[in-house]
């Protein structure tokens, strides 16, 4: 996840990907030479397509503040499973500890990031979804991992932040303490759970979806999670059609409490606190009036 690097804003922003750096040390560790092309559009830390000196083309990410070992039993091991179904998760080619970090590329999936996400798109998406269900039973050393509603996570879903900006967001961190005491920290399961499934790292191709990326939070738990995200995630889709968001408030309206308002708490907290380090006071007002509506009662 994210770490913090000082800027001039009140709080600490992530720090982003420098690929040039770490394609360097990649390497100095393993003696394999990348050439950075650019980088991956959206996402807010941050991805980088590479290309080997024999013309192979792959995605480059980094994930700071975690061990080899630690990323192959959890993220790795995720995608690892959901592949093995024939699910279009990105090959891992090489992951390489750099440090306190590591550095992982991946396959090149086709296609680009859904920009807007129709209904034909959704009933796509929601199909792979469907497919995150079970999809780990019997893999119980792949690890959960919490939702820090109790406490700051790490470099995200910080508490501070919030708890400081204005009397509406330290209500909001309040409301969020309140879910994971009455529901606890982490959503028990054996779905396989993406961690930031949104349109951003969904991939598509003349109407046909051909991937999802970026599965670096990737856990065992409850797939509901993911739900939940792909519901923050149309929030900032101005033209999306309204018939996208009722198909998927209608499904989450179907998920149980249990599920519904820890997993709700998780994303509302996220943005808030994501939004207030790196977003226009607007762009926060907008994302505390869809957590506040279904955090009440």
């Amino acid at each position: 996840m994210p770490r913090m690097t000082t800027s001039p804003a009140p709080w600490n922003r992530a720090e982003r990907l420098d690929p040039t750096r770490i394609t360097a040390a990649v390497h100095a560790a393993t003696g394999v030479r990348y050439v950075v092309e650019g980088p991956c559009p959206g996402g807010e830390v941050g991805a980088a397509y590479v290309r080997r000196d024999d013309g192979h083309r792959s995605v480059l990410t980094w994930r700071p503040g975690i061990a080899p070992a630690e990323m192959q039993a959890g993220p790795l091991a995720v995608t690892e499973a959901l592949r093995e179904t024939g699910y279009p998760a990105p090959a891992t080619e090489l992951a390489v500890q750099l440090g306190d970090d590591v550095a992982v590329v991946q396959e090149l999936l086709p296609g680009s990031k859904i920009d807007l996400l129709t209904p034909e798109l959704l009933e796509q998406v929601l199909a792979l979804r469907a497919r995150h269900v079970g999809a780990l039973e019997g893999r119980a050393t792949i690890p959960g991992r919490p939702l820090y509603l109790l406490s700051s996570g790490p470099g995200y879903c910080l508490h501070e932040p919030p708890l400081a900006h204005s009397t509406r967001t330290a209500a909001l961190v309040r409301r969020v303490r309140a879910i994971g005491e009455e529901y606890g920290d982490e959503l028990p399961g054996t779905d396989a759970v993406h961690g930031d499934f949104h349109p951003g790292n969904i991939l598509q191709a003349d109407g046909l979806v051909t991937g999802v990326v970026d599965w670096d939070g990737a856990s065992r738990g409850d797939a509901g999670l993911d739900l939940v995200n792909l519901r923050f995630g149309v929030h900032p889709q101005k033209d999306v059609d309204p018939a996208v968001v009722h198909r998927i408030d209608a499904l989450l309206d179907g998920l149980t409490p249990s599920v519904l308002r820890p997993a709700w708490a998780h994303l509302s907290l996220r943005m808030a606190d994501w939004a207030i380090r790196h977003f226009p006071e607007a762009e926060l007002t907008g994302w505390l009036e869809l957590a506040e509506s279904r955090l009440s009662g």
